[in-house]
């Protein structure tokens, strides 16, 4: 076997040009043998570039790059050659576990049942966390509400579910997640019950808003809950299946007008308590709590971190993306019947394709993050919402623009991806801490854009004048993003975002002199 033998590139090229019969089952063994070893023990020829490799060949004797025949004679041969030279090129440049021989399979290590629960709990959640922007337009035609407070009534479960992150996540790590998650579950009954029984006032609608944010802040409950029994190397992989729960919201928009239409918006709430019960059962009987145990973090942490220049940045960022994509997405079905006279089920409808994009599009930004880099991906991001929101500013078609509010609301939840993809660079130490801080600023930059938009239509008597402003929102997050990036790159991260290969290289105490 060409493993046992433990043949080098060198070794294979001399195949190559003698015309070797054992090339051929020999080079798809060489290429899974390169892949799964060690970094530090590959071969120098591996490790080599690409250009250097094309130098050597073409300086062969046996190719001779401007003899068009013997190119021809031996084109296979070369291009093997080169094509191993650039697997082993881009293998260069990735980030191999040392034994990743030796490690087990996604579905045969941790806890998969916990995995399905969390995202169910989670995709349950955010469906509630959302519920009265699916059926804003119900209850604003029931009480009368100006535009203002139909965004103030749909802004309210943001604001609170971002606020009630900073307790539920220390709470989990303080009780256990599946505590916390039956505490959340149990307290999410009491605004469904309101809205189902008790809601028939505005201030009670106000108040049943306020209590949603408990549904809204699984997030931080969700999460540690999965990823906490998986190893490193599968993180990507949980929390990527987790944060499919946003696609809540996609259920939201698309079920609950058309229940309100047989039944009564009232009655939804009644039916989400239901399901509530469902999903509490299968929770309390299948989540199990993960062996491993973490620190709670001090109040010492967050105050330092508070100290740093660029937590505000990616605040800024963060309440630009997530901020956008939760509030938008929540506001959308009020702006589209206003806006273009439909009917509520088809405004939901509507709705719900264009949050779609965003949710499943989230998992994108990491993927492309990590491989072309987290700051070109936000720079792509930003251009893009903003040439989009503006055209939808604009547009008096209803295609055209539920066209241009998928463009928006996916490339917001790309830029979700992209930004905790530079998130744990920047603050590897304090991971937890900084990841609760950002993303409660995204949350408070959701409960801001439906209360602009609202007081904005009252005033003007259009929503093409928050477009706009959400439009120069990306603008100013675009340009600060290419200010503060030279001081970034070769800091403490790659050439666009990339993720540095070695951490020891730029110490943390490098990084202090960026504080306030």
């Amino acid at each position: 076997m060409l493993l046992s033998q433990n043949i080098h590139v060198e070794d294979l090229s001399t195949m190559f040009k003698k015309n070797h019969s054992d090339v051929w089952w020999a080079l798809p063994e060489t290429l899974f043998s390169l892949c799964r070893r060690r970094r530090r023990h590959r071969p120098v020829a591996v490790r080599r570039p690409l250009l250097l490799g094309f130098r050597r060949c073409l300086r062969s004797k046996r190719l001779k790059p401007f003899s068009f025949p013997s190119l021809m004679k031996n084109f296979h041969h070369y291009v093997i050659y080169h094509s191993l030279l650039f697997i082993s090129f881009g293998m260069r440049h990735a980030q191999v576990s040392p034994d990743m021989h030796n490690q087990e399979p996604f579905w045969k290590v941790g806890h998969q049942p916990t995995l399905v629960c969390a995202l169910l709990y989670f995709t349950f959640s955010f469906m509630v966390w959302v519920l009265l922007g699916a059926l804003g337009n119900y209850i604003a035609s029931d009480f009368g509400l100006s535009p203002f407070e139909k965004g103030l009534m749909i802004a309210l479960p943001i604001l609170s579910g971002s606020l009630l992150r900073l307790v539920m996540g220390p709470m989990a790590d303080i009780i256990g997640a599946k505590k916390t998650g039956m505490v959340g579950l149990a307290l999410t009954l009491a605004p469904l019950a309101g809205g189902w029984l008790w809601a028939d006032s505005v201030g009670r609608i106000y108040v049943v808003g306020l209590m949603l944010g408990i549904a809204g802040a699984s997030f931080a409950v969700a999460m540690p809950m999965a990823s906490r029994w998986y190893p490193q190397r599968h993180q990507g992989m949980v929390l990527g299946i987790v944060g499919a729960g946003t696609l809540g919201a996609f259920v939201a928009m698309l079920l609950a007008p058309r229940l309100a239409e047989v039944f009564g918006w009232r009655a939804v709430f009644g039916i989400a308590a239901i399901v509530l019960l469902a999903v509490m059962v299968v929770f309390v009987l299948v989540v199990r709590d993960a062996p491993r145990k973490v620190e709670a973090p001090k109040l010492s942490e967050y105050s330092n971190l508070f100290k740093e220049k660029d937590a505000y940045l990616f605040c800024l960022f963060y309440s630009v993306t997530f901020g956008g994509f939760v509030g938008l997405a929540s506001f959308l079905p009020v702006m589209l019947w206003d806006q273009y006279q439909i009917s509520k089920v088809q405004a939901g409808e509507w709705a719900a394709v264009c949050v779609f994009s965003g949710g499943i599009l989230r998992p994108l930004g990491g993927w492309l993050a990590d491989r072309v880099g987290g700051i070109r991906v936000l720079i792509g991001v930003y251009i893009l919402a903003a040439m989009s929101a503006w055209l939808a500013a604009g547009c008096s078609s209803l295609g055209a623009c539920v066209l241009l509010m998928v463009l928006v609301l996916g490339s917001f939840g790309i830029g979700n991806g992209a930004v905790f993809q530079l998130v744990p660079q920047r603050f590897s130490k304090q991971i937890g801490t900084a990841t609760s801080i950002v993303g409660t600023a995204g949350g408070l930059g959701g409960f801001l854009l439906p209360l602009i938009f609202g007081e904005l239509k009252q005033i003007t008597g259009s929503y093409s004048s928050g477009l706009y402003g959400l439009a120069g929102c990306s603008v100013l997050a675009l340009f600060i993003l290419l200010v503060v990036q030279h001081k970034w790159i070769g800091l403490w991260v790659g050439e666009g975002g990339m993720a540095r290969r070695a951490a020891s290289i730029f110490p943390e105490e490098t990084l202090k002199t960026e504080t306030l």
